[in-house]
């Protein structure tokens, strides 16, 4: 990570766990454990406790996003949640295209460039997540479908709107196995996706964009991904619902 440059950020998925009162219960840990960051924190919870982090986080040092949006304003789409009803509650942030959203939910390179031109819209801060399964990987194909996917997700994003952009790199194989990337790999990929962002939109907005890593950080080895010139941080599943082992992974960004 290169703090002099751009934003470490260092954001918690809790994906589809805790109930309301038990985000409370958990928030309550969290807080704590953060309160002398040195890089921006963002918890992003189910649509359930959004109104409860929102609370919770007020006049704190943590961000809130949301986990998923919808592409349209409004109208007949049953279960789908609005940018707008988004910002309407004070969420900040909003996570677009999870690998779990792209091999669940029929999630598209399509529909996540819309989902996320939809949330820049209404002024929401914007984690676009992309990568490959083990077996493109195994194919030699992580970089060209890294470009593609991060060429798709940014299409029609202006260079202004890049401001709110983050990009996540999930190697799908790392996600919830325990398996993580080496941090040669996690900064090989990451640096083909500031060389795409260079591409699109030149070298200052490329050495402006945070770029996280997102597959198994957790306490033991997030020093060593983040000491990675172009990881700007993290995208943290299972580890983000544990405050003690979420704060140690904080405290590596200070390294």
């Amino acid at each position: 990570m290169n703090q002099t440059k751009r934003k470490t950020i260092i954001a918690g998925n809790w994906k589809m766990n805790k109930t309301a009162s038990e985000a409370a219960e958990l928030i309550d840990g969290i807080l704590p454990a953060v309160q002398d960051a040195c890089c921006e924190v963002v918890i992003c919870t189910p649509f359930t406790s959004l109104v409860t982090a929102v609370e919770k986080c007020k006049g704190t040092n943590v961000h809130v996003g949301a986990e998923n949006v919808h592409f349209e304003k409004s109208g007949a789409f049953t279960g789908e949640i609005s940018a707008d009803m988004l910002v309407d509650l004070g969420v900040e942030y909003v996570i677009t295209g999870h690998s779990e959203r792209r091999q669940y939910f029929a999630e598209t390179n399509e529909t996540v460039n819309k989902r996320t031109r939809a949330a820049l819209a209404a002024g929401l801060k914007v984690i676009v997540c992309v990568g490959e399964s083990l077996a493109e990987r195994e194919q030699g194909v992580t970089e060209e479908l890294v470009r593609l996917q991060t060429k798709i997700a940014l299409k029609d994003v202006t260079a202004e709107e890049m401001q709110r952009i983050v990009i996540a790199y999930e190697p799908v194989w790392a996600i919830g196995t325990g398996r993580t990337a080496t941090s040669e790999q996690a900064q090989e990929v990451c640096a083909a996706i500031r060389k795409v962002v260079g591409e699109l939109y030149g070298s200052d907005v490329a050495e402006a964009t945070t770029i996280q890593y997102g597959g198994s950080m957790n306490a033991a080895n997030a020093q060593e991904l983040l000491s990675k010139p172009d990881v700007d941080g993290g995208l943290i599943g299972g580890a983000s619902l544990k405050p003690d082992d979420f704060g140690a992974i904080v405290a590596a960004a200070r390294q």
